[in-house]
């Protein structure tokens, strides 16, 4: 959360020339709810159960830049299903990064909704963080970067990480 997947996706998309695909708006429009409003209804768990069933059929795209939710990683479904044949990029950024990016978004984030944003972003990461480690293929800190430079970084790690299994 916070830290340019969409944004970054959708430049990477167009500079590879491949479609963006982002979940949290395939899971809003097949439930026509927004991502607030399911978390309302169902919870965190509602939530994930609609991003496997979201993940599934979207996992085997071909020529596609997916841009999961930062929790898409929380179940090993997910990371199986997408593993067979994506490449999983993990943006990561600091804490007070991910704070002034999301700082405009109230109400909009529901794992944010919390009296100390600072401390549940540092909750959330280290929490995550292994989660992240284990399925990351490249791994981007996009802290300092600005989103070309994100999108190009990725652009020059998938190169290596190509020539590196063929």
């Amino acid at each position: 959360m916070g830290t340019g997947k969409t944004v970054v996706g959708k430049l990477l998309a167009r500079k590879l020339g491949k479609d963006f695909i982002e979940m949290d708006a395939l899971i809003e429009k097949k439930t026509g709810r927004s991502i607030p409003e399911i978390f309302r209804q169902g919870g965190e768990a509602g939530f994930r159960e609609l991003e496997i069933e979201v993940t599934k059929n979207i996992a085997g795209r071909k020529n596609a830049v997916i841009a999961c939710g930062g929790g898409v990683v929380l179940n090993a479904i997910n990371i199986d299903r997408l593993r067979q044949e994506c490449v999983i990029v993990c943006l990561t950024a600091s804490p007070s990064a991910i704070l002034r990016r999301t700082s405009a978004d109230k109400g909009e984030r529901p794992l944010l909704a919390a009296a100390d944003r600072l401390r549940q972003v540092k909750n959330m990461l280290k929490y995550r963080r292994p989660f992240y480690t284990r399925a990351a293929d490249i791994t981007v800190n996009t802290s300092r970067l600005k989103p070309g430079e994100v999108a190009e970084c990725i652009i020059e790690e998938l190169k290596r990480h190509e020539s590196y299994h063929s």
